[in-house]
């Protein structure tokens, strides 16, 4: 690395430093949707329940990417506990939108991880982080369009069942182009 990568504060790069936050953000944003999961498994809804647990394997691998690339850099890694879930929720409307805010949230945060990139020249940084930003389109566009179906369907959560199994899917084919995980991928 050279010189200008590195912060005096723990030897990182500021890039280095968001992708080991990034790392939390990512094992915080999977329990989220196992909560969410769990919630609506609860109240026997099949088709939330699982959009959501696959949602939360997808955000467990993207953790593991960020592994990955960090173990294959030389950047000390130390698995982060995460931050607070949140488990009560008033209406099934109430975890779509928390997930939709998450997934924007997690859009801004590669947005910056990409600006440290650039700014302390790591191409190889920033080439890593592509894949994840086109990534977050589709997450931000797929959690838009539940909560709108979600609000057409005006409570008859039915009507959402029946569109999550018919439009929202997982393929069952790998991701192209997606960063190798560390250990197996579970999608």
């Amino acid at each position: 690395m050279t010189a200008n990568v590195h912060s005096l504060e723990h030897g990182l790069s500021r890039f280095h430093q968001l992708l080991l936050d990034q790392l939390r953000h990512e094992f915080t944003a999977s329990q989220q949707y196992v909560a969410l999961a769990a919630w609506f498994d609860s109240r026997d809804l099949p088709q939330l329940a699982g959009f959501f647990y696959r949602q939360a394997l997808e955000e467990r691998d993207h953790a593991m990417m960020i592994l990955r690339y960090l173990v294959d850099n030389d950047v000390p890694v130390t698995v982060p506990s995460t931050d607070a879930i949140q488990n009560d929720f008033d209406t099934p409307r109430d975890l779509v939108a928390l997930a939709l805010r998450q997934e924007r949230a997690v859009t801004e945060q590669f947005h910056r991880l990409v600006k440290a990139a650039r700014e302390e020249n790591d191409y190889t940084g920033e080439q890593f982080l592509q894949w994840f930003l086109r990534e977050q389109v589709e997450e931000v566009a797929s959690m838009s369009t539940l909560l709108a179906v979600m609000d057409r369907a005006n409570g008859n959560l039915f009507d959402v069942e029946t569109f999550v199994a018919r439009d929202m899917q997982a393929s069952p084919k790998a991701e192209a182009g997606a960063p190798e995980t560390a250990g197996p991928a579970t999608i």
